[in-house]
């Protein structure tokens, strides 16, 4: 009698990703079929259990332009869908998901987000000088303070005046790079 390995799944709208977790299997064996029939079968273990799977897609696959990955943790298959279109489910009719088929939520995006990026809103917010930043450096990764290349920023205090000399004029520090070019 043969057993089923776990397999994690998640969608876009033109794809869908399935990673049957069998560390160390041996002689993997993947088919897809252009209707959406996916089956798996490999041997793992010391006794050399055989595993088997079969899945019924919801809908018809691309299987020229579907990838499959058999790595030694994992077999990660990305499939691409026939109709650019989200289904409503995994698998086909009324077949209830079996209990060892889980949701990738690592890979999981949901149809409002897919766009991703390209629609985000920044508010007019000018990211190009993004890496110019100070912040966290190799400093933070474990490295000698003594090797820093971090620029040293000297603060210049404004000058004393008189209320009747600073009237009409902003007040704020004044930052000045000590570091030579």
């Amino acid at each position: 009698m043969s057993r089923h390995p776990e397999v994690k799944w998640a969608e876009r709208e033109d794809l869908v990703y399935l990673t049957v977790l069998l560390p160390d299997a041996k002689n993997p064996k993947v088919n897809l079929d252009p209707e959406g029939v996916f089956t798996f079968s490999a041997t793992a273990g010391m006794d050399n259990i055989l595993y088997e799977l079969k899945l019924n897609l919801h809908d018809k696959v691309n299987v020229e332009e579907s990838k499959i990955n058999i790595g030694v943790r994992n077999i990660f298959c990305v499939l691409e869908k026939a109709e650019k279109k989200w289904w409503t489910k995994l698998l086909r009719g009324d077949e209830k998901v079996p209990h060892y088929v889980k949701v990738d939520w690592d890979k999981w995006v949901d149809a409002d987000d897919e766009a991703g990026p390209a629609d985000f809103d920044m508010g007019g917010m000018d990211f190009s000088k993004f890496g110019d930043m100070g912040g966290i450096g190799d400093d933070a990764m474990g490295d000698d303070l003594e090797d820093s290349d971090d620029e040293e920023l000297e603060v210049e205090k404004p000058e004393e005046k008189t209320a009747d000399e600073t009237e009409g004029e902003s007040s704020g520090l004044k930052t000045e790079s000590t570091q030579s070019a």
